[in-house]
């Protein structure tokens, strides 16, 4: 009879635990090549930031862009959507992988390139926001355009599948450039003294 009652106590744990599982999806670090038509679509959006855009510089970035963040999802072993991989890197299993991680190794590996008719720019945004999770990423842009008129490169938010888009409709996130951001901070520690 106790081997029964211990076993019924079990069924309730055993449930609860299958549930939890299946909301923390764990996957495969090794994240699948895009289709060809997404190297070819973000290559059109790079090459489309301005008329004097380097076609061949913008598939260039629309590769790397596209292939290295995989790579680093593999080094990383990321294999948890970005937040819980977030709280692993914080509790030290796993050893990178941090937005401003990604963002930083990304534009590291692009800044090799040596592009001539693209710039980079570095975003973050909700540093401000008190009950949002600052993040960080890489922008790109013509050369000499601005932040704003360019197209986020986030491989954070996706672990290792790269987001794009323009900032402009990046509404989930209200990019501000980097250096902005640091200059607000360095006021508000000011002012606090």
């Amino acid at each position: 009879m106790p081997q029964t009652s211990s076993r019924l106590l079990l069924l309730p744990l055993l449930l609860a635990a299958s549930l939890l599982s299946a909301c923390a999806s764990v996957r495969d670090p090794h994240v699948p090549a895009p289709p060809p038509s997404e190297y070819a679509a973000l290559a059109a959006s790079i090459q489309a930031l301005g008329p004097y855009v380097d076609p061949e510089e913008a598939q260039r970035m629309a590769r790397i862009s596209l292939d290295y963040p995989r790579e680093l999802a593999v080094a990383w072993n990321v294999t948890d959507p970005a937040y819980i991989h977030n709280i692993k890197v914080n509790n030290g299993t796993r050893p990178r992988g941090l937005c401003y991680q990604w963002a930083d190794d990304l534009q590291a590996r692009l800044e090799q390139e040596d592009f001539k008719t693209l710039d980079l720019h570095r975003g973050i945004a909700n540093a401000m926001k008190t009950f949002r999770i600052e993040h960080s990423s890489v922008i790109v842009s013509q050369s000499g355009g601005t932040m704003k008129e360019g197209i986020v490169l986030d491989p954070w938010r996706f672990g290792g599948e790269l987001y794009w888009g323009p900032v402009v409709d990046d509404h989930k996130y209200p990019w501000v450039e980097r250096q902005e951001v640091f200059a607000t901070k360095r006021a508000l520690r000011l002012q606090e003294g």
